[in-house]
């Protein structure tokens, strides 16, 4: 006889419960498009309103181009963290299959080569779908969700396309990585990637001189958008390991000065927003009276809402129904 899933109300007990074992069956659900239901319900039951509160996990974006180390890195990061006694979740977001649509690269194995498994660490691949270089809704609700049981949630894309948008618009944290010999301060500024990160992480630093000319190029970046805010260090993650004490640091100092609950209402209106047009597209958009209507609307609402109250809002304004 096979076990019935269980409904998004028991998962939400176990994750406020902090059982990370219940990772594996929130995902299952959130990826799951035929159980719309439960996963709002899901949702909602891990919303501000009634946790009493935010999530308490620092929610880090870690974005880059391809090859430029960021697996390499996440694996010395988790394992600082494991050491640390913190409980780590990471969700590697790859390219999807036109075929399946289903996660595609398979990051999940490239970061368990760097000793990413065991006890307290979770690591799922998840897809983009037809968003390219982007974040899936399920994956923004997933992260969500993790960051009521897991003390750090890593949301990892490839940097092409969207994703760095998207991370910006999930992330306490975001985290560029680039590598040596990637360009200098000019490609950097054309790129709009300096626009984006909290922390901007030169990797390979093992290198030498050629990170050294990185960390210079992107810090002139930085200063010519007016950007000295920015944190910029190169960091190694080979063994003996160079920067990632300083790096974890910096993550920590960056999230203790961020009014958090400002900035996770922020992202919630804004990822409902990016939620809402992938559900409906423009025509939905339309309906709604246009991106600046909707943007209101969103301000409007109660901010102890979950996302997909707040997409709620915005199809019921535009006379729309939801599945």
């Amino acid at each position: 006889m096979s076990k019935v899933p269980a409904s998004g109300a028991e998962l939400a007990a176990r994750l406020r419960a902090r059982d990370v074992g219940a990772a594996p069956a929130v995902l299952n659900l959130l990826e799951d498009g035929t159980l719309g239901a439960q996963a709002r319900e899901l949702m909602a039951a891990l919303a501000p309103r009634a946790l009493g509160g935010e999530a308490p996990a620092a929610i880090i974006g870690l974005t880059g181009p391809p090859g430029a180390g960021k697996s390499t890195l996440l694996g010395a990061l988790v394992s600082a963290w494991r050491a640390a006694g913190r409980t780590v979740a990471v969700l590697a977001v790859d390219p999807s299959s036109k075929r399946s649509g289903g996660a595609l690269l398979g990051d999940r194995i490239r970061i368990a080569g760097e000793g990413i498994g065991g006890p307290g660490r979770f690591i799922r691949s998840m897809a983009a779908g037809e968003r390219v270089g982007g974040l899936a809704p399920a994956t923004r609700a997933a992260a969500q969700a993790l960051a009521v049981a897991f003390d750090v949630v890593v949301v990892e894309t490839v940097g092409v396309g969207q994703s760095e948008t998207d991370i910006a618009a999930l992330a306490d944290t975001v985290v560029v990585v680039v590598q040596p010999g990637a360009g200098d301060g000019l490609q950097f500024l054309k790129a709009g990637v300096m626009e984006v990160p909290d922390l901007l992480v030169v990797a390979k630093a093992d290198l030498g001189a050629p990170a050294q000319a990185a960390l210079s190029d992107a810090r002139s970046s930085l200063r010519l958008l007016g950007a000295e805010g920015t944190v910029a260090l190169a960091v190694s993650a080979l063994a003996p390991t160079a920067g990632i004490e300083e790096l974890l640091a910096a993550l920590d100092a960056h999230r203790d000065g961020l009014e958090i609950a400002a900035r996770r209402l922020a992202t919630r209106r804004a990822g409902a927003l990016a939620d809402f047009i992938s559900e409906y597209g423009e025509r939905g958009l339309r309906a709604v009276g246009g991106r600046r209507a909707a943007e209101r609307l969103l301000l409007a609402a109660d901010g102890d809402l979950d996302g997909g109250a707040l997409i709620e809002t915005l199809a019921v304004a535009a006379g729309l129904d939801r599945e």
